[in-house]
């Protein structure tokens, strides 16, 4: 790129989320121009270390809205679509209809303005965020790209509209040609998740939870003392628990690659941990050696008992392997929990 050239510009929706947080730091990273729209709806008005950087404008906004759509991507070269209602496992009880109506706008008004956006000539591709919760429904594992299709749909309504959002992609690609890559994660951890606005307040033993995405909930319960510790279901649970920085660079990787053009990847580790697990080592590198009572509460009738991806696609195709283990995640996710729980953000 010569001196004269303007940098590769890229709008993120849901840009002030928890996976569009890791998103935007990596683009700016790369050195993209981003711009960001969120309407601030999750968790109220948030700072992100990057508002200040020169390559970086936020604007605030809803993707439901599409002339502004239309407009801030009118000189983008490309699109990641991340903007939706998401929550743990209690908002998709709490909001089932909510999470099926509001986001199926979004994705249509989304797409409705890609769609005039790459007619007008300078949109190169959508990236669409969708989810490990297509796979609810299977009966075999791992789940690799494809199964979707032949698998029974999901029952609940977010991994329903999370399957729409992929036929959306292909839609848009079979009326108008508007290419896309389909991105699923699997089970973000990070930092910089708070309490959601709009999240139904549980209880889990003695504490109150309002977030009930399983990790920050662990540690934050272990952080307040709970003993013996809750946890949902008898924790065998398996999941395959992602760094943000390395989902981040997967999803970047996706939106790059030509190779990704028209096609679908599950962005994941390969390493399988089960929820029992998961809390013997939290509650270790806090508690160290004393030891851990577990009880079972009642699991929510949604939370699948196993989400097992593929990764060898992204590997062959993308050269993208997602290789932060769980220790140094926990390192980093529990001193940022145990901070937001001295200063009452959790």
């Amino acid at each position: 790129m010569s001196a004269t050239d303007s940098p590769t510009k890229v709008l993120v929706s849901g840009s002030a989320g928890f996976i569009g947080g890791y998103i935007c730091e990596e683009l700016l990273g790369r050195g993209y121009a981003v711009v960001g729209i969120d309407n601030y709806s999750k968790y109220g008005k948030v700072i992100k270390s990057y508002d200040d950087h020169p390559n970086y404008r936020f604007v605030e906004g809803d993707a439901r809205d599409v002339p502004l759509m239309t407009e801030l991507l009118s000189d983008c070269d490309h699109f990641i679509a991340g903007a939706a209602l998401i929550g743990g496992i209690s908002y998709f009880h709490a909001y089932a209809y909510d999470l099926l109506a509001t986001n199926e706008r979004i994705m249509a008004s989304q797409c409705d303005a890609a769609i005039a956006a790459h007619r007008a000539g300078r949109l190169k591709k959508v990236t669409y965020l969708s989810s490990s919760m297509v796979f609810e429904s299977t009966d075999h594992w791992p789940s690799a790209e494809g199964d979707e299709r032949k698998i029974p749909p999901p029952l609940s309504s977010y991994g329903f509209q999370k399957l729409a959002v992929e036929y959306f992609a292909k839609a848009a690609w079979d009326q108008y040609g508007l290419p896309y890559t389909i991105v699923r994660p699997f089970n973000c951890v990070g930092i910089g998740e708070g309490r959601a606005l709009g999240d139904v307040e549980i209880e889990s033993g003695n504490v109150k939870l309002a977030m009930s995405h399983v990790v920050p909930d662990l540690v934050q319960k272990i952080v307040k003392g709970q003993d013996p510790l809750h946890i949902l279901g008898e924790g065998n649970q398996i999941r395959h628990y992602t760094y943000g920085g390395d989902l981040a660079k997967g999803i970047v990787a996706c939106m790059e690659a030509d190779a990704a053009h028209n096609e679908d990847f599950n962005i994941s580790t390969a390493e399988a941990t089960s929820v029992r697990h998961l809390a013997e080592v939290i509650w270790k590198k806090i508690n160290g050696d004393a030891p851990l009572n577990l009880v079972c509460d009642p699991a929510y009738e949604y939370d699948v008992q196993k989400r097992v991806p593929a990764v060898d696609k992204a590997k062959e195709v993308l050269g993208f392997e997602a290789l932060t283990s769980l220790d140094q995640m926990l390192d980093e996710v529990i001193p940022w929990v145990t901070d937001a729980v001295k200063d009452g953000r959790i």
